[in-house]
């Protein structure tokens, strides 16, 4: 059997070191493109696979530590079988014999009920002598006793412990706040009536998935609605660069994914020209990759807008941070029954907040109010958009 050395992978242009994670250890056998560990970097996680069926013969990096691109990572034997890692099975150790189960005690006789009522007494003809009956002395009184202390309860047990913060939980701290020292953020408020996108997305939603694959929900109505109003302001789709603005003619959109790793943005291009089901496929795509542990560099990289949906989670309101070099980020919340005027009576209707945290370097107030504005008659109306109003 032939032993190789398997190398960290090639790492995207961006990126330059990473750390490693073992996930199997020495002597293990593994299949073909089984992980035996993974290299997180500050934007991504890629894996380490293994080219064949064998054996690992030894790790050559500790777990945690830096690794560059074409490092040797692992001896790996190939081939091998199964049988010749831990050969050696340990002896199965005996049970310990079972207590015997306690008798249970003879249940006792039950009483007759009886079947006849009991005689009645007789009542005697002179009346009864008070002699016999003695006489009752009063009781004492009780003295109250000195109540014991009462032992405190023990406490649960407190224990801490120092994790070492991932890469990209140091990556996501370091941008977050680089955007705040960076940018002077603002963010404006507005709320949209669900009605008649819950209404539509009721009545077609069947069809959708029949037609498309994938459900229709609340991410592409508002993708899209984003879309059409970054192209009515197209100042918050553009980026301050040194002295000078860049203006997008297209729109990528961002959307933010929680992971058990950290956030990531992946981002949809191109959505001015996707209708509602391109934009489903795309996000549904994307999604499934950052839940997989799977999504690259490349699926991340550029965007000039992001959304971020806190709604999933049952946010009611929030202030959303600016995902840098971007000028803006939308915020989505929770859908939530309150009452509102509809002319003039009071009504239930399903409320969302929104909000934009905006660059006020480069977006004034105005079109901040406008661009929100424009998204919730969107939204509110979907009908604007098929008549680019």
């Amino acid at each position: 059997d032939d032993v190789i050395t398997i190398q960290a992978p090639t790492f995207p242009e961006s990126i330059s070191e990473g750390d490693i994670r073992w996930l199997k250890e020495v002597g293990d056998t593994v299949e073909e493109n089984d992980m035996i560990g993974e290299i997180e970097t500050d934007k991504t996680t890629m894996a380490v696979l293994a080219p064949e069926s064998g054996i690992i013969e030894e790790l050559l990096v500790p777990d945690g530590e830096k690794v560059t691109q074409s490092l040797d990572l692992v001896k790996f034997k190939i081939g091998g079988g199964a049988s010749t890692s831990q050969s050696t099975e340990k002896p199965a150790t005996p049970s310990p014999p079972t207590p015997p189960e306690p008798k249970e005690a003879p249940p006792q006789a039950a009483t007759e009920i009886p079947t006849t009522p009991p005689p009645v007494p007789t009542i005697p003809d002179s009346p009864m002598s008070t002699a016999s009956i003695p006489r009752v002395s009063p009781q004492k009184p009780v003295i109250p006793t000195t109540p014991q202390p009462i032992e405190p309860m023990p406490s649960g047990v407190r224990t801490e412990r120092r994790v070492k913060m991932s890469r990209m939980r140091l990556r996501i701290a370091e941008r977050l706040k680089a955007a705040q020292n960076t940018c002077a953020m603002l963010t404006t408020f507005n709320e949209v009536d669900m009605s008649n996108i819950i209404e539509m997305r009721n009545s077609y939603k069947e069809s959708f998935l029949k037609k498309h694959g994938v459900k229709l929900s609340f991410m592409s109505p508002f993708i899209k609605a984003a879309a059409f109003a970054l192209r009515d302001q197209p100042v918050i789709n553009a980026v301050i660069d040194g002295k000078e603005i860049i203006y997008r003619d297209y729109v990528d959109i961002s959307i933010a994914v929680a992971t058990p790793k950290g956030l990531v943005v992946p981002v949809v291009r191109n959505v001015e020209t996707m209708n509602y089901g391109d934009i489903e496929k795309n996000v549904a795509f994307l999604a499934e990759k950052a839940r997989q542990n799977s999504i690259t560099v490349e699926d991340m990289e550029g965007g000039t807008f992001t959304i971020s949906n806190g709604g999933v989670f049952g946010s009611l309101f929030g202030t959303p941070i600016i995902n840098p070099p971007q000028s803006a980020i939308l915020g989505m919340h929770g859908v939530f029954d309150r009452p509102v005027a509809v002319k003039g009576q009071v009504a239930i209707r399903p409320m969302m907040y929104i909000a934009l945290t905006y660059d006020h370097r480069l977006v004034d107030g105005r079109e901040a109010v406008l661009f929100l504005r424009k998204i919730k008659s969107a939204i509110e109306d979907p009908r604007v958009l098929t008549l680019d109003l």
